[in-house]
């Protein structure tokens, strides 16, 4: 049977497809008009400091959505690496893992010896890292190289960007022990595109979008829905099945929550919702109980992530300006843990061209994004998008989840 493929060209551009998780792809990182470059560490002081870039263009064309373990000791991010000499780019991501290095005060400096996760050749995204097995990972991979048709890219005769769904994609699974990685393998095979993934904070359920062929076919566009894999009884249930691509989600720290962002009106400007979730006597996920749209506005919202007090979240947002994503918070569940609605975001990051992909470590102490704010290397347009770390300012919580 000939294998449907779907694509999106995008309206905007950015350094990561906003049609995956948090979805690194490439783009056309264009930065508009010239302008003197803004004063980043001045205009983002109080709130970021000591920052460290952990991934290069001396080793990858472009990195990011990096998520740190449990312990803040690693992190996980998927990249296309510095081809040799001669050679073309892969065209599709590469997964790793990498320890992260720091001085006598504990604070961090760097990355170390990065580790290869999945198989050279074929696509990856959406690592995420297991909350109580130590070492253990997942991503999603089609292990093989996927179909040439699947492929990634720039579409002929336009500037737009296309990102193909395979359906070889499976979320799999794979752990590090002694410096190496062991072959990854499927957690659960279905037909279809199955990524953004992560695990509940017990480790019980895994979280995921599942793009739905048919519902795609008849809107003519990609159609992801929301669900959740019960690994104790290995049953999927659908969570968010609205029209239009709901992505991009995460569970709350307490796990009564989760985050996402959704293209409702089908016009690629993505809004931001938070959901309480339905559990049954047993402790497995069967659905939602109530839905809460936190922005309606006419800008790209997406990657959303909790921030570890449950009280806000951090995104990349278009209200810059569309070839300028920075990042935001807004708050989301006051401190009662009722949802918070009609507020303002609020602006953290403050560079030229994309910040995006936020997240936090366990205590909230430092902020991991993907950012072109590093060097340029001569002969290139722009700065290529790496990963960097911040400390961030808990004294701003109170204002980040109050929303003034």
């Amino acid at each position: 049977m000939k294998k449907t493929i779907f694509s999106v060209a995008l309206m905007f551009v950015v350094p990561v497809s906003v049609a995956q998780h948090h979805h690194p792809g490439s783009a056309d990182p264009s930065r508009g008009a010239a302008h003197e470059p803004l004063d980043w560490r001045s205009l983002e002081s109080g709130v970021l400091s000591d920052y460290v870039q952990l991934t290069s263009r001396s080793d990858f064309l472009k990195a990011g959505e990096a998520y740190f373990s449990p312990d803040s000791n690693w992190i996980i991010f998927q990249a296309t690496p510095v081809p040799p000499e001669g050679e073309s780019p892969e065209p599709n991501y590469e997964m790793y893992a990498a320890p992260l290095e720091r001085d006598a005060s504990g604070r961090v400096t760097g990355a170390g010896k990065v580790i290869q996760l999945s198989k050279t050749g074929s696509a990856n995204t959406c690592g995420w890292w297991h909350p109580t097995e130590p070492g253990r990972l997942l991503f999603s991979s089609t292990i093989e190289p996927p179909k040439e048709e699947n492929q990634p890219g720039y579409q002929r005769g336009t500037s737009r960007y296309r990102w193909s769904f395979p359906v070889e994609m499976d979320i799999v699974t794979t752990t590090i022990k002694g410096g190496a990685a062991a072959p990854a393998v499927p957690i659960f095979t279905r037909f279809g595109y199955d990524a953004e993934s992560s695990w509940s904070p017990d480790g019980r359920h895994i979280l995921y979008a599942h793009v739905d062929m048919d519902k795609s076919k008849k809107l003519g566009r990609p159609d992801a829905d929301l669900w959740v894999y019960d690994t104790k009884t290995g049953l999927h249930t659908a969570i968010v099945t609205a029209d239009g691509y709901d992505g991009g989600p995460f569970f709350s720290p307490d796990g009564k929550w989760i985050t996402y962002r959704s293209d409702r009106r089908g016009d690629n400007l993505l809004q931001l919702f938070i959901a309480e979730l339905d559990y049954d006597d047993s402790g497995r996920i069967v659905g939602i109980k109530r839905e809460v749209q936190l922005t309606d506005d006419q800008n790209v919202n997406w990657a959303p992530f909790w921030h570890p007090s449950g009280r806000y979240l951090i995104f990349a947002s278009s209200r810059v300006s569309h070839r300028n994503f920075e990042v935001f918070a807004i708050p989301a569940l006051d401190e009662h843990g009722e949802p918070v609605t009609g507020r303002e975001p609020i602006r953290i990051t403050q560079a030229d061209g994309f910040d995006g992909l936020p997240v936090f470590n366990a205590d909230g102490t430092m902020m991991m994004w993907t950012t072109q704010r590093g060097p340029k290397v001569e002969g290139e347009d722009h700065p290529s998008s790496q990963i960097w770390l911040a400390t961030f300012n808990s004294a701003m919580n109170t204002t980040f989840a109050n929303g003034n």
